[in-house]
């Protein structure tokens, strides 16, 4: 067993310094190339930066489009709903006075504009 390793390290001392392909660079041509390899990785995520920054801004664009968006759609809704309670009120009154006459008249006219609304969205 201890023959292996002699052979081994010999083996090991033997070929020290060669490489795949042929012989170990010397250290100043590898910090050289260390140095580039470095300078390409900064780049590509340099690059990868300023992607994320203009993904970012964009989102953030389309982030404050769709509140505003949002904003203008709850505001009609507040103006919707201000009209709705006008008309619920207006109910109340013709409800309370129970005359037929404006009875039939605000449920034919209801008819009417629902008929109308149907037939211009259909």
């Amino acid at each position: 067993m201890n023959s292996r390793r002699d052979v081994r390290s010999n083996r090991a001392a033997l070929f020290d310094g060669i490489e795949e392909g042929g012989i170990r660079a010397s250290s100043s041509y590898s910090h050289e190339i260390d140095e580039q390899d470095n300078e390409r990785a900064v780049e590509g995520l340099q690059d990868r930066v300023n992607l994320l920054k203009r993904l970012s801004g964009d989102i953030h664009e389309e982030v404050e489009t769709h509140n505003h968006m949002l904003d203008r759609m709850g505001n009609d809704m507040d103006s919707s709903r201000g009209v709705l309670s006008g008309t619920m009120d207006r109910f109340k009154m013709v409800f309370e006075t129970k005359s037929s006459r404006r009875m039939f008249t605000l449920v034919a006219s209801f008819v009417v504009i629902f008929l109308i609304v149907y037939y211009l969205t259909r």
